[in-house]
């Protein structure tokens, strides 16, 4: 493929999730020219799993990083839809802010912070080759041929790299939601040395809450005395939704383990292994065989939207199980599912290939950020 020059930047990040645009903004903001690129502009800020910030142990990162003047927090203010303190019944060191965020708002807040702020250039595009000049990263190429003069390149690549989403026996190339992997830069990160891993993690079903029973299900709403993220924000943010609580049962479970041959994370058809803390629900039947039942959390999407996701019930079991589990649940019954849920397995980078600073022991100039990094 013919290629041309089409500019010039100190920094190069590659992808537009959480790690990217705190990445790319911090950057342009301490004075850098920073080209940020994502594989598809509606995907900027996207959060596939579930529409949620913070949270245990992951609420204390969202405020360090709006103390060193990160983004994120300010965000989640400015799109929370409920706020609770998790751990109040434990000590103070514990307690964890999360906040359920509106989807799209999120996305569309983010998505303008990255194009009004100055020294940063937002791009579509896939990057498919990290070129360099005397041992050192010095260009980007992008699929269409387009090549980038850089001083250094961040990898936040997320679920994206050489990704394969699994339903059951429905396994394809391609990234979260719909959109493609990116291939080719796996390629490249190997033929640069780096020693890459297979990780994986999933999702929950979606359902229409026209669909759903909220009578047989544990109202949950957000926090009287609402604290927000960001030191920044003056006004504590206002609830504006209502989320439930529901459970698991025998005939769920049953048909869980009746269906465990026809789950990819048993039979062997998914290699990678999950560095997060929410399982599938087909793990948590086998691994907790005692437990009989498990909590489910019905919440919103966002307030411009019917749909509801299922938090505690990722899998990659096949859609007419899922639909068949789904309606074991109370309250759930005659849900509709607008989405299955879905594994997906990635690949990221090992870390004893990085130092400290996040940059490649290999590849000088070459950094890595998010789960590209294994976390």
């Amino acid at each position: 493929m013919k290629t041309y020059f089409a500019g010039q930047f100190d920094i190069a990040v590659i992808g537009a999730g959480h790690a990217g645009i705190e990445a790319a903004l911090a950057a342009a903001r301490l004075g850098c020219s920073v080209v940020i690129f994502t594989i598809s502009l509606d995907a900027v800020a996207n959060m596939p799993c579930n529409p949620s910030i913070g949270g245990t142990a992951k609420g204390h990162l969202v405020r360090e990083l709006d103390a060193l003047g990160g983004e994120m927090g300010r965000a989640a203010d400015a799109t929370m839809l409920q706020s609770r303190m998790l751990n109040r019944g434990k000590g103070p060191a514990v307690h964890s802010l999360r906040a359920q965020a509106d989807r799209r708002r999120y996305q569309e807040v983010m998505k303008r912070t990255l194009e009004r702020q100055e020294n940063l250039t937002l791009r579509q595009g896939e990057v498919t080759a990290i070129r360099l000049t005397g041992g050192r990263v010095s260009h980007v190429v992008l699929q269409t041929g387009a090549v980038f003069a850089v001083g250094a390149a961040i990898v936040c690549s997320g679920t994206y790299l050489n990704g394969r989403t699994i339903v059951g026996q429905c396994v394809r190339e391609g990234g979260p939601d719909g959109m493609f992997a990116a291939a080719a830069l796996t390629d490249c990160l190997r033929e640069l040395g780096l020693s890459l891993r297979r990780f994986k993690t999933g999702t929950p079903p979606r359902v229409n809450a026209r669909t759903v029973d909220f009578s047989k299900m544990e109202r949950q709403d957000g926090d009287l005395d609402t604290m927000p993220f960001s030191f920044e924000t003056r006004e504590a943010p206002v609830n504006r939704a209502v989320c439930y609580l529901t459970y698991t049962n025998e005939d769920t479970h049953r048909i869980i383990r009746r269906n465990l041959d026809r789950s990819p994370m048993h039979s062997g058809a998914i290699e990678g292994v999950g560095p997060r803390y929410c399982p599938s629900i087909e793990t948590k039947v086998t691994r907790f065989a005692d437990k009989p039942r498990h909590q489910l959390f019905i919440e919103p999407m966002g307030l411009d939207t019917e749909e509801l996701y299922i938090q505690g019930f990722s899998s990659s079991l096949p859609e007419e199980v899922q639909v068949e589990m789904l309606h074991t649940v109370p309250g759930l019954e005659r849900a509709e599912m607008t989405r299955c849920a879905y594994a997906i397995e990635y690949d990221c980078v090992d870390p004893t290939e990085l130092l400290p600073t996040l940059e490649c022991k290999k590849v000088p100039g070459l950094y890595g950020a998010g789960q590209f990094n294994g976390s």
